[in-house]
């Protein structure tokens, strides 16, 4: 069964390395770590790399529009670069 958790520093303290296990197993959704009574850390669960790539890649995925008919592939500016005359900078 997930469950979120809270421990005290001391208590993660001795029990780190379980509850790290328990958080890697995704036994455990979220795990709140206070220090005299305020909270200190909020650990949760890595994604599975499945997620992380889906978020990572394609994230700007519908921010660019194109007009209808736009080709891609053709030229965009009807002047030479002036590094084709061999000078860098115009």
């Amino acid at each position: 069964m997930k469950e979120a958790q809270s421990y005290t520093a001391t208590e993660f303290k001795a029990k780190c390395l379980d509850i790290l296990d328990r958080l890697a197993a995704h036994k455990l959704t979220r795990v709140t770590i206070t220090k005299r009574g305020k909270v200190v850390a909020v650990l949760t669960p890595p994604e599975d790399s499945e997620s992380a790539v889906r978020q990572l890649h394609g994230f700007l995925r519908g921010s660019v529009i194109a007009p209808a008919g736009f080709d891609f592939t053709a030229p965009v500016l009807d002047e030479p670069l002036s590094a084709e005359d061999g000078e860098p900078y115009a």
